[in-house]
């Protein structure tokens, strides 16, 4: 079984694959001081949860913006399985990546992942909008290359920033309120923040769209994604697992180059 790990700042998300199959996922809390130890006695416990044995496991791909954390999940794999976990780049992407990008190298994981396997599950051209920490959004053009995207605050960021800023605001549930005008302090919140970044991505989108001079599928994924997604004009799927199926094509891409 493949195990696919996605470190994100706020969480990781884990995930064992049966060739295609995706078998198991989990999502966690992502802890910046965990040490490698940590790391595998967390895995452990997800594992015999799941009644899946150690031996079970015999190739790992991961996809981290915590340097710390890649280093110390590679540490896993090797100490725990005995394999190299293959690390998610643009360059190890290669051929399945292609780009004109400026910097390539310094291109999130998460997004070649995602930008990968959106490619090869939607086709091209195809918009990847990424509710995370930060707001994703990923463009792969007609040509089936990755031409670039927008990075910007994600959901919980922002509103972290609103209620630490403005202390009679307090800390409240973020969905739909089903009005626009906020009947409550609350209500008045959650259509800033919920509609606002609806409204925020459908308006980006329509921008790049301007500037490809065509339309194109829009996927979103993320832990925020089926609160948002329902409420954008211009999102058409929603993908839980594409980071995850990005991981799972990228380590076979490069299993097939080495034989």
């Amino acid at each position: 079984m493949l195990l696919a790990i996605d470190v994100g700042n706020t969480h990781t998300v884990l995930g064992l694959y049966e060739g295609e199959h995706l078998a198991h996922m989990w999502r966690v809390a992502t802890n910046k001081t965990h040490t490698a130890d940590e790391l595998r006695i967390k895995l452990r416990g997800l594992l015999q949860a799941a009644d899946v044995s150690r031996d079970a496991i015999d190739g790992a791909a991961l996809a981290s913006v915590v340097p710390a954390l890649t280093l110390r999940w590679q540490e896993v794999a090797r100490a725990e399985y005995g394999i190299d976990a293959l690390a998610c780049t643009a360059a190890a992407a290669g051929d399945l990546f292609p780009t004109d990008y400026a910097n390539p190298a310094e291109i999130g994981a998460d997004r070649v992942a995602d930008a990968v396997a959106a490619k090869a599950t939607y086709g091209a051209p195809v918009v990847v909008v990424d509710f995370g920490t930060a707001t994703n959004i990923e463009v792969i053009d007609r040509d089936g290359k990755f031409a670039g995207g927008i990075i910007a605050p994600g959901v919980d960021t922002s509103a972290n920033a609103l209620f630490s800023r403005a202390s009679r605001l307090a800390a409240i549930d973020l969905v739909d309120p089903h009005t626009a005008i906020g009947g409550s302090t609350e209500q008045a919140i959650q259509a800033g923040i919920v509609y606002g970044e609806a409204d925020r991505v459908d308006g980006l989108v329509r921008r790049v769209f301007a500037q490809l001079g065509y339309d194109a599928t829009v996927v979103a994924t993320g832990g925020l994604a089926p609160r948002v997604a329902p409420l954008s004009a211009m999102i058409e799927h929603v993908d839980p697992e594409l980071t995850l199926s990005g991981l799972r094509m990228l380590y076979e891409h490069c299993a097939t180059a080495e034989r």
